[in-house]
């Protein structure tokens, strides 16, 4: 993938990272509601927290699109992240602890990006 390519996606990552980290700070029991999640206030406040960090995550891939063979630790954490995020949803729809609409938003926040994070990692340089 070449290096423009590795940018445009991270800086794609980031926005939706600073979009979706905005929005469950702002408007956290919209999303959870939406996702079938009971709104009590330790969860609303956890959802919060959890958008912060997503926001956070978006910064540091704005960053890392500047130079991503510089900046390939912070896509590295990235991509774990990403890799933790589907296995935990996994773990949890399977035993019942939150619902299957859930796998939408790790969907959209970590499976989706995983392949582009891949790539920008990857070794493969092609000119």
């Amino acid at each position: 993938m070449k290096t423009q390519i590795k940018s445009k996606w991270l800086l794609a990552a980031g926005a939706y990272n600073l979009v979706w980290g905005i929005l469950s700070v702002s408007l956290p029991t919209l999303q959870l509601d939406i996702l079938g999640i009971a709104t009590t206030p330790v969860v609303v406040i956890l959802w919060q927290c959890i958008g912060m960090i997503v926001g956070v995550y978006g910064i540091a891939y704005v960053i890392a699109a500047t130079d991503p063979q510089v900046h390939w630790p912070v896509v590295l954490v990235g991509l774990l992240g990403k890799i933790f995020g589907v296995t935990g949803m996994i773990f949890y729809i399977l035993n019942g602890t939150i619902p299957w609409e859930f796998g939408l938003t790790c969907c959209l926040n970590d499976l989706f990006w995983i392949p582009a994070f891949v790539s920008i990692l990857s070794k493969k340089n092609p000119s």
